[in-house]
């Protein structure tokens, strides 16, 4: 199929080299014009046959709500917006009423897999209708993981990205529990080789996972994580997470306790998360914030994406 794709950081420049190593035609765009295919969204809309698809990967919030209103004017009946980046499922539904008054389709995906989806696939929680899926299915199939799981057709419109802020949710709590383990070990005199305990874990165990893997893949790294500062960012499904559950009466302490957990770390120098910015960055590039030299006050550390807009990242947490 031919695909237009708007942004190409991290994850959607990776995304448009998947599509093509899968034969599909992607015409790519972003602010960046060492990143693009075209130079203007104009441009690429003007490339795609029609019935167009469009996937828009730049950041949530006005960004994206831009980025959409833009292709309402450009795109005509019967074409199809999808939004792959972190937006939050409540603007899903205004942008589908917003493009459907003109006829253009719109489709909600949550994609997981970070700068290791080009060789491993992406997980796609997708929302809309079935007609809007099927225009959009052929990039799904290519996106996804190979095997039996990966990818799911979650439900209405909103319900892809409700579904990737659950997950994004869950993992804070997870990636803190690691965290937490990992600080209690370093501790604890009796304990001599922290960093080969975890690795011990990644076979056998019940608590094996990705995350875990990465979690050793940095203390392999950095075996103290000396060179990290005990502060870590939330991209905002934690906490869209949290308020999903008061909104639903269901209670989340531990997404909760994660989430907060990250505050205070903005206010002292966590130990705990010097592991949480570290498998971070192992699975989404995020930028963390080096400890300070001796005597020095620590340097900060931003986000560096080259994608359509560069207020924050695309990848999720």
């Amino acid at each position: 199929m031919d695909i237009g794709l708007i942004g190409l950081g991290k994850m959607g420049g990776n995304m448009r080299e998947r599509l093509r190593r899968g034969g599909h035609t992607v015409v790519g765009f972003d602010r960046n014009p060492d990143l693009a295919d075209v130079d203007s969204l104009e441009a690429l809309v003007e490339a795609l046959p029609s019935p167009k698809v469009v996937w828009v990967m730049v950041p949530s919030g006005q960004p994206t709500h831009d980025t959409i209103t833009t292709l309402g004017e450009l795109l005509s009946e019967g074409d199809l917006v999808v939004d792959g980046g972190n937006s939050r499922w409540t603007d899903d539904k205004a942008h589908a009423a917003q493009l459907a008054e003109k006829g253009i389709g719109f489709v909600d995906c949550g994609v997981s897999g970070g700068v290791w989806g080009l060789e491993n696939g992406y997980a796609l929680m997708y929302g809309g209708s079935e007609e809007d899926i099927a225009k959009v299915q052929p990039a799904f199939d290519a996106l996804r993981p190979e095997g039996e799981f990966g990818s799911v057709h979650a439900g209405k419109v909103g319900a892809g990205h409700f579904s990737k802020m659950v997950h994004n949710g869950i993992e804070y709590a997870v990636m803190q529990s690691y965290a937490e383990g990992w600080e209690l070990l370093e501790a604890a005199d009796e304990v001599e080789n922290v960093t080969e305990v975890f690795r011990s874990w990644r076979e056998g165990t019940v608590i094996r996972s990705w995350l875990l893997d990465l979690l050793v893949a940095a203390l392999d790294d950095d075996p103290a994580l000396g060179s990290i500062r005990g502060y870590a960012d939330d991209s905002g499904e934690g906490r869209w997470t949290v308020e999903a559950g008061i909104e639903h009466a269901v209670a989340t302490p531990a997404i909760t306790a994660a989430l907060y957990a990250r505050f205070v770390s903005r206010q002292d120098d966590s130990p705990a998360m010097k592991a949480v910015a570290a498998m971070r960055n192992q699975f989404g590039g995020h930028a963390v914030h080096t400890a300070a030299p001796a005597g020095g006050d620590a340097p900060e550390s931003g986000e560096q994406e080259g994608t359509a807009h560069p207020a924050r990242t695309e990848s999720g947490d």
